[in-house]
């Protein structure tokens, strides 16, 4: 009797690992899974109101899922096929992510590769025609950007709405603003911006949603500073790719039982 109770307190420890996010006719979806399904970077930068919409995109992919077994979808061979390649696919990029997992690009990698390819960098840096919305604090812009982002909320009746100063009769309209203007920092927010892209900027302890609407050359030329995230980028890119290479190149080497039939 003592066996089973202790039997029955360790299943319940082991269920209590996992945090429930839905269930759909008995199949429970954990938070556990819900993360492992994104890296930590991408999870970073989902807002709640996404995580809500994803959590019932995988709740309808579990009925439709639930209802082919229904219908024995899931028993036909090339549904078997189906699952078997996709089932290996989330195995690679499983290793490729461990294997990334510590992939670092120095400064000095950035800055030389910057001044190998610097014919590739001679732009003039963009100038942005910025809208702004000044909002009471973060939380309050992390939760107006969140309707913005979503379609709730339009970006001009927001700033009407919402806006703390006076600009917002201008519809928040800043004008084309510059990188070496005074309102350097809210060019450098719009820079990191597609067009039309809305996001959150601090400037001298405000928080501000920005977006901006045009873009043109200016007369200032770019320096590495104005190329970093880029080149950074490029980099991040090769590097990936170059794992990629190494690793399946080491595979392929260590397993000489592979044959190609076609």
């Amino acid at each position: 009797m003592v066996f089973i109770l202790c039997s029955s307190c360790e299943l319940k420890k082991e269920k209590e690992e996992f945090t429930p996010l839905a269930e759909v006719n008995g199949e429970v979806l954990t938070l556990e899974a819900f993360r492992s399904l994104y890296t930590d970077e991408q999870w970073n930068k989902l807002s709640e109101t996404q995580k809500r919409k994803e959590i019932e995109n995988w709740v309808n992919l579990t009925i439709l899922a639930q209802e082919a077994d229904k219908e024995k979808i899931s028993e036909e061979n090339a549904t078997k096929l189906r699952i078997d390649y996709a089932v290996k696919k989330v195995k690679a990029n499983a290793l490729l992510a461990r294997k990334l997992a510590n992939l670092t690009i120095s400064e000095e990698e950035m800055f030389n590769y910057y001044r190998l390819h610097q014919a590739d960098f001679t732009k003039k840096l963009m100038e942005y025609n910025i809208q702004r919305i000044l909002c009471p604090d973060e939380n309050a812009a992390k939760s107006l950007l969140n309707k913005i982002k979503t379609g709730e909320y339009d970006f001009n009746l927001a700033v009407l709405e919402n806006s703390l100063e006076e600009l917002k009769y201008k519809q928040g309209r800043m004008g084309f603003v510059s990188a070496n203007s005074p309102d350097s920092l809210f060019w450098k927010a719009a820079h990191k911006l597609k067009i039309n892209e809305p996001g959150i900027v601090n400037v001298n302890g405000k928080t501000y949603i920005i977006r901006y609407t045009e873009q043109r050359e200016g007369t200032q030329e770019a320096t590495f500073v104005d190329y970093r995230n880029e080149i950074y980028e490029l980099l991040l890119k090769e590097k990936k790719q170059q794992v990629y290479n190494d690793l399946v190149l080491e595979l392929k080497m260590k397993n000489n039982n592979i044959y190609y039939y076609y």
